[in-house]
């Protein structure tokens, strides 16, 4: 089954379903194509294509499409098959996907060919909701909201844009870690929770992620000034940042995030709620296609 969703990259995944659903179409013995209205819409069609015991999922959209679908696909049969076709698509990114929608339909019909796929850590926050890429609170998630309400510019420019409009309410807030590793109290100007390294369009904030690993990578961002923040941006294209003495690290299974802030935590581009939250990493929870090569 290909899910589209037709309001992804300010219409691209409408203006590339056809030609998409084509190249799937040629290589396989049977394809639904399901076009989204909205995303519950998505959600259900995912959940279709996985109780039906349909063998591949493919999701047409960017990463908060791709997260709709992961609600139903997460531990069940069916492999995920992700065609980039929105603003960030950090995951294809990391799948080795090319960020081109019919690219990436080719790599996957050769992947699939080759039977190409791997199993993949997902994020897991309490209520039961899962995420695939980074789960993040504060400086970075208010950038997130910002970019989400934005018209212009498409791509990852977007982001860029969005985190210097944030600066002039940079400030720092309580910030709660809680791990099986222990408890930290500090000042923090945002965390974030890698499943994956990058998000933002390829901001590599996590840069030792492994999406394998059954861990997630945090890094935390402390007291920092505008002007500091500014000279360090550049660094998160490479993720040279977590050497810079403001930014810490760790790794862990499990992590609360909490304190007094007024943070609202975003995943995989969509808002999760208001801390306190709890996230798990559940190691090898969906097959996914990758990249051949």
């Amino acid at each position: 089954m290909l899910v589209v969703n037709p309001a992804s990259g300010r219409g691209a995944g409408a203006r590339v379903a056809g030609a998409v659903a084509a190249k799937l179409r040629a290589a396989v013995d049977k394809l639904d194509v399901h076009v989204a209205t909205d995303p519950e819409d998505t959600t259900a069609a995912a959940r279709r294509a996985v109780d039906e015991g349909y063998d591949v999922l493919a999701v047409l959209g960017g990463d908060g499409t791709v997260m709709l679908a992961l609600q139903p696909a997460a531990c069940g049969g069916s492999t995920l098959a992700v065609i980039p076709a929105g603003t960030g698509n950090d995951l294809a990114a990391w799948l080795g996907l090319p960020a081109s929608p019919l690219a990436a339909a080719d790599a996957v019909v050769s992947s699939l060919a080759s039977n190409t796929t791997r199993e993949l850590d997902l994020g897991k926050v309490e209520g039961g909701r899962w995420f695939a890429t980074v789960l993040c609170a504060g400086f970075d998630s208010k950038v997130n909201e910002r970019a989400n309400r934005m018209r212009w510019p498409s791509g990852p420019r977007r982001y860029d844009i969005a985190i210097f409009a944030e600066l002039a309410r940079l400030r720092p807030y309580p910030l709660v870690i809680e791990t099986e590793h222990g408890r930290q109290e500090l000042e923090a100007t945002m965390v974030s929770v890698g499943n994956t390294p990058s998000y933002g369009g390829g901001l590599k904030i996590c840069p030792a992620a492994d999406l394998g690993d059954g861990l997630f990578d945090l890094t935390v961002v402390g007291p920092v000034t505008r002007r500091r923040l500014v000279q360090v941006f550049p660094k998160l294209r490479t993720g040279g940042h977590v050497d810079e003495p403001e930014v810490s690290t760790l790794r862990a299974r499990t992590v609360r995030l909490a304190g007094d802030n007024d943070w609202v935590a975003y995943a995989d581009g969509d808002p999760q709620g208001p801390l306190p939250m709890t996230a798990e990493c559940v190691r090898g929870a969906i097959r996914v296609v990758t990249g051949s090569g």
